[in-house]
């Protein structure tokens, strides 16, 4: 366990939103499964039972984190908690647009308060599922998507576009067109 100073010298630099520094100080503590989770309606859980205290899961979720090995962690700067998410780790629950056609901004709000704006870093998008079908999502801070909740879906798709060469309607956010999924041949 490092000391008081120790977690100060790695504690100060991601306050100020710098790295965190590798030299000298102890990797990070895997801790096993703690029985965190959270469902597909964007409820955290935690050994079965809900957390209904919002303040601690906004706290969970600014250390969320997708790494490279496709999970999710709970980061802290000296102790890294697996965390089990079923489908997307967010919902958007709102959606505000400013402005129209191509020159339209539409912002996100996630269930965490997290507010993003679609655009170049923040892209929407579909992700396909198993059984062909599409879930809408916007991403967040840090790469981490938000499922669109069906509302908001159903206001995205309320202002929908056909862009001349693209194979579908879509929106525009941010200066960028952003295509729905093709609908799928009734052929057969």
């Amino acid at each position: 366990m490092p000391d008081q100073d120790e977690r100060d010298d790695v504690v100060a630099p991601s306050k100020a939103g710098g790295k965190r520094p590798s030299a000298g100080l102890p990797k990070l503590n895997l801790c096993g499964d703690i029985g965190l989770r959270i469902g597909r309606d964007g409820t955290w859980y935690y050994q079965g039972g809900p957390i209904a205290r919002q303040a601690l899961v906004k706290l969970f979720a600014s250390v969320l984190r997708l790494e490279e090995d496709g999970r999710y962690y709970l980061v802290t700067p000296v102790e890294k908690v697996p965390i089990e998410v079923e489908g997307l780790p967010f919902v958007a629950v709102a959606m505000s647009r400013e402005g129209s056609g191509q020159a339209q901004a539409l912002s996100f709000r996630s269930n965490v308060d997290d507010v993003v704006t679609a655009g170049v870093q923040h892209n929407l998008g579909f992700q396909a599922g198993p059984d062909g079908s599409f879930t809408p999502f916007v991403v967040m801070r840090g790469g981490l998507k938000a499922r669109l909740a069906r509302p908001v879906y159903y206001e995205l798709a309320a202002l929908a576009v056909e862009r001349p060469g693209e194979a579908a309607p879509g929106v525009w956010s941010g200066g960028v067109f952003f295509p729905f999924p093709p609908a799928e041949s009734k052929d057969g």
